[in-house]
C-alpha cells in the first residue's frame, strides 16, 4: 500500500482555501480541522507549507489581519495550478471526507487505543496479552462480517 503524500495533500487544500478567500495561518489550521477533519494541524506543519507556496509563487501576503496576523491569498499562478491539478484535488477532498467519516465512526478513538496497547506491551502480563488478542480477533471478525453485509445492527 502506497503511503499518502500528506504534505502534498495539505498544500493543495491550503491553496484551495486561499483561492476562495484570504486567510491567516491560525484560520487555515481551524479550517483544515473543521472542514476537512484534519486533527489539530500544527503551526510546524502549516507555516512551512505557506512558505513553500510563497516561494513557488502560488500564494502571496496581502497585508495584516486582526492583531497583526499575516493574511495570505492565492495568486493567479496558484489558481491556475489548482485548475491543472483539479483531479488530484478532488481525490484529496474525497480522501479527507473518508477520514472525517472514519473519525465520526470512532476510528480516531480506535487508533488512540491501539497506540496505547502498542506502547503498553512491555508492561502487560501474559493474561492481559491473551485477553487483548481475543478482543482483537473477535473485533476483526465482527468488522469483516459487517463489511461483507452479514452482520448488522440487529445482531
Amino acid at each position: 500500500m502506497e503511503r499518502p503524500n500528506f504534505k502534498g495533500h495539505l498544500k493543495l487544500l491550503i491553496l484551495k482555501m486561499l483561492s476562495e478567500r484570504p486567510m491567516h495561518g491560525y484560520g487555515i489550521m481551524v479550517e483544515l480541522e473543521n472542514t476537512y477533519g484534519i486533527p489539530h494541524p500544527s503551526p510546524g506543519t502549516v507555516y512551512p507549507i505557506l512558505g513553500s507556496l510563497r516561494r513557488s509563487g502560488l500564494i502571496e501576503r496581502v497585508g495584516e489581519g486582526k492583531r497583526d496576523k499575516r493574511l495570505y491569498r492565492a495568486t493567479k499562478k496558484g489558481v491556475e495550478y489548482l485548475r491543472e491539478h483539479d483531479e488530484e484535488l478532488k481525490e484529496v477532498e474525497e480522501l479527507t471526507q473518508r477520514f472525517k467519516e472514519f473519525a465520526r465512526l470512532g476510528g480516531r478513538d480506535l487508533g488512540i487505543t491501539l497506540k496505547e496497547v502498542f506502547n503498553s506491551l512491555d508492561g502487560l502480563s501474559e493474561e492481559q496479552k491473551k485477553a487483548i488478542a481475543r478482543e482483537f480477533l473477535d473485533f476483526t471478525k465482527r468488522i469483516r462480517l459487517i463489511l461483507l453485509g452479514e452482520l448488522g445492527d440487529d445482531k
